[in-house]
């Protein structure tokens, strides 16, 4: 999948090609994760609130070399199997990278009063900038070459954090820095109201129900972390268009849920995307439907590419054994999309 050559086809196994077995499964199938060994960093934000960055770097790394910035899902953080995953595969094969807690998430819940939202681009942008500066050669560096180098920056979003992703790189294409080099954005909901509407179909009620009740135990846990962040009256909400009116808009200064799916929406902004960007989805995504994908609802410009599977659910993509040399296909396409080399034969990760 390097450079613009098609990527590998997606195959799951035949029992798993029904899209909530790849949606639900992968979450409930014990992982064994790679040891946390990452320098804890903190970004301070104009507001007064703080994010925390988590930082990988493999021996040998130097200054101008590959960098990943990974952004977790919704109500997650830096420890999040597919961002372990990635970090160990990424390493590896040389590349520095950064995951990022979103505010009041993970290791930086008590670092901030304001919450993380589908349209936080400006906390994308701090951390973007911030890696970039850690990066550099300091500027007394002995080779004055390596003074100017910078890094080469992918940067990666899943979920709602694809959808920020996609916004960030948008919404002020001049402003994005230049060592942003490339982008990779899964399953992101890119019409909010289009897929919180199909989430809060009959069919996909438990989705909806289970996300709201993270949502309120994630932030029962910030909130006796900072007890100065927004906290609105009346009863627990029971759907996420529910949660986002009752928490989501007012705490962010949107009129309603509505209003803030309008205003964070990426869709809108795609048309402006000049880093060269891949948006892998999936056809039979049960969250995101993917006609909101169509190209007459989203103008496409060059530097985007749109990947759409068959299969794969919502970040499910659980592949069958003899492609890759294990069945995580995401996974192997997002490395060869960071280093521009193909993924090793079967067996040799």
């Amino acid at each position: 999948m390097p450079g613009d050559e098609p990527a590998p086809p997606f195959e799951p196994p035949w029992w798993m090609r029904n899209p909530h077995v790849q949606t639900i499964l992968p979450t409930f199938v014990p992982q064994r994760l790679a040891d946390h060994e990452a320098v804890l960093r903190r970004v301070e934000l104009p507001d007064g609130d703080a994010l925390a960055v988590h930082d990988d770097l493999p021996a040998g790394w130097r200054p101008g070399g590959k960098v990943a910035v990974l952004s977790h899902g919704l109500a997650d953080h830096h420890r999040t199997p597919l961002l372990v995953r990635l970090t160990e595969k990424l390493t590896t094969r040389g590349v520095r990278v950064f995951r990022w807690d979103m505010r009041g998430c993970g290791a930086g819940m008590a670092w901030a009063r304001r919450p993380y939202h589908a349209g936080c681009s400006g906390d994308l942008a701090a951390v973007v900038e911030a890696v970039i500066a850690w990066c550099r050669a300091p500027v007394d560096a002995p080779d004055a070459s390596a003074a100017e180098t910078d890094p080469d920056v992918t940067l990666f979003g899943v979920s709602l954090s694809g959808n920020v992703l996609l916004k960030y790189l948008g919404e002020a294409p001049d402003h994005v820095p230049a060592p942003v080099r490339r982008a990779v954005s899964v399953n992101p909901p890119i019409d909010l109201l289009a897929g919180i509407e199909s989430i809060g179909s009959r069919v996909n009620r438990v989705y909806d129900r289970h996300f709201t009740g993270v949502l309120v135990k994630h932030l029962e846990a910030w909130w006796a972390m900072r007890p100065d962040a927004f906290r609105p009256d009346g009863p627990r909400p029971r759907t996420l268009q529910g949660f986002d009116d009752w928490f989501t808009a007012p705490a962010i200064g949107c009129r309603d849920a509505v209003d803030y799916y309008r205003r964070s929406s990426a869709a809108q902004f795609i048309p402006a995307i000049r880093v060269p960007t891949t948006i892998i989805t999936s056809r039979d995504d049960p969250l995101v439907p993917f006609g909101m994908f169509a190209a007459d609802r989203v103008a496409y410009p060059p530097a985007v590419r749109l990947v759409a599977t068959d299969h794969g659910g919502h970040v499910g993509f659980v592949g069958r054994k003899g492609i890759d040399p294990d069945t995580r296909w995401l996974d192997w396409r997002v490395v060869e999309i960071v280093t521009g080399a193909p993924a090793p034969p079967d067996g040799q990760a």
